[in-house]
């Protein structure tokens, strides 16, 4: 049962992404579009600065709502799972009955 609400929740996550991604695209295109051309008209190439930023959070997003990110996110938490185990340990150990009536 948690495991499919898991993948509810991811599936969601991802549609969201796709969602967003339309918006974004379309600011970011439009944006780059625009200050393409003032950076052009104005022989001013500093208007061209936003650009880069932009463009890697949409890249980010376009990995997210249609990439592999997620698939190289599960592969590294495998890999931490597999040998790294030790950061995941609680701080000063597990729970123990005392602690919780504390």
């Amino acid at each position: 049962l948690q495991n499919l609400m898991r993948e509810r929740q991811i599936a969601t996550q991802i549609a969201s992404t796709r969602e967003f991604l339309k918006y974004f695209g379309t600011f970011f295109g439009l944006s780059a579009v625009v200050l393409t051309t003032g950076a052009v008209k104005r022989k001013n190439p500093a208007l061209l600065v936003p650009i880069l930023p932009l463009s890697f959070v949409f890249a980010y997003n376009c990995d997210m709502g249609y990439g592999t990110l997620l698939q190289r996110i599960k592969g590294e938490a495998e890999n931490i799972l597999d040998t790294q185990s030790t950061l995941l340990e609680l701080p000063k150990g597990p729970l123990t009955f005392e602690d919780l009536e504390k």
